[in-house]
């Protein structure tokens, strides 16, 4: 095991996939020689050369086509998306072509391409630096779409993304790129939990917290800090937003009875709508009150100023349990 940051842990599981297939490259903006905004691709190119780690124009809907031409011809290509909010260019390209192509051939076409975007804030970075797109790409069949929230889930995750036959979306939250943790470098595919599996992140008995992402580690902070109040929650980290795994979700909530959900996106239309949806539908007769949302707001993503009024914090995601166990200091009636 290494004590390894998200972002060297992102390098290596790239590095990992490069040496035991020749036919998977990496394109992106400035990921070459600067080794990219984040230093995410440091050092890739003095390894597989220029025609392996490919610095192209800033031209998102360029790269992208050029990804669906080298999957056409057999390759693996990894697109970096150098910030979240810079994806919408390439938007028509992923969702006419990327997600479609498959389909549309019968089977037999394969867009084996995963699409990487430095996702979400926390940072204090600019406009268009902070989005949460992901509710676009899980509503669009075709494609699956992944989120981690540790550096070992980061590489292994990463690793079976490129492996994958489909395309994926693969969300890395920027403001967990310099976190620690354990990975194992040497774990064998085969016997790591799948791409689509949601980790239970710690068990609970009264109540069913579903996030994904960075937010991971502030719903684990709101457990521990509802513990000294005498709840129990069951934090869930999703890993996939497309499929979500449905069995561990249905299991824990028809155990709690209870079930709250939180997600640095926009609540208009969100994951979380789907996910409330999908769990009444499937645990009606078990929930002991209405499911909850505790999101970002509707509103563009404020200035790095403001940014931490609009991330979901842990006051925000307790007064959301409190909300579900009618709790005396919940907001309940207030719109949220």
């Amino acid at each position: 095991m290494s004590q390894l940051t998200m972002v060297k842990a992102i390098n290596e599981g790239l590095r990992r996939a490069m040496r035991d297939d020749d036919k998977v490259l990496v394109m992106g903006e400035d990921i070459g020689k600067l080794g990219g905004v984040f230093r995410v691709t440091d050092g890739l190119q003095a390894e597989f050369g220029a025609q392996r780690i490919v610095d192209t124009p800033l031209a998102e809907s360029g790269i992208m086509g050029t990804a669906v031409g080298l999957a056409y011809r057999g390759y693996r290509p990894i697109v970096e998306i150098q910030f979240d909010g810079f994806v919408y260019p390439a938007f028509d390209q992923i969702v006419a072509n990327v997600a479609k192509l498959h389909y549309r051939s019968q089977g037999t076409v394969k867009m084996p391409i995963t699409i990487r975007i430095p996702w979400a804030g926390g940072v204090g970075a600019a406009e268009h630096h902070s989005e949460s797109p992901e509710a676009y790409f899980v509503h669009t069949s075709g494609l699956r779409v992944v989120a981690v929230s540790n550096p070992q889930d980061a590489y292994t995750v990463l690793r079976q993304a490129i492996a994958c036959d489909d395309p994926v979306v693969f969300f890395e939250p920027k403001r967990l790129y310099h976190t620690k943790g354990e990975v194992d470098l040497d774990v064998d595919l085969a016997d790591a939990a799948p791409m689509g599996l949601a980790r239970i992140a710690r068990p609970g008995t009264d109540v069913t917290l579903l996030t994904y992402g960075a937010q991971v580690a502030t719903a684990m902070d709101a457990a521990t800090a509802a513990e000294d109040e005498g709840i129990s929650i069951e934090v869930i980290d999703l890993r996939s937003l497309s499929p979500v795994d449905y069995k561990t979700v249905t299991a824990s909530v028809r155990k709690t009875g209870r079930v709250v959900v939180t997600h640095e996106a926009a609540r208009e239309a969100g994951v979380g709508a789907e996910l409330v949806a999908s769990v009444t539908e499937r645990c009606f007769n078990y929930l002991e009150s209405a499911p909850v949302r505790v999101t970002g707001w509707d509103i563009p993503y404020p200035p790095a100023k403001l940014e931490k009024h609009h991330v979901p914090d842990l006051d925000r995601i307790l007064d959301g349990v409190d909300r579900v166990m009618d709790r005396p200091n919940s907001l309940t009636g207030v719109e949220l």
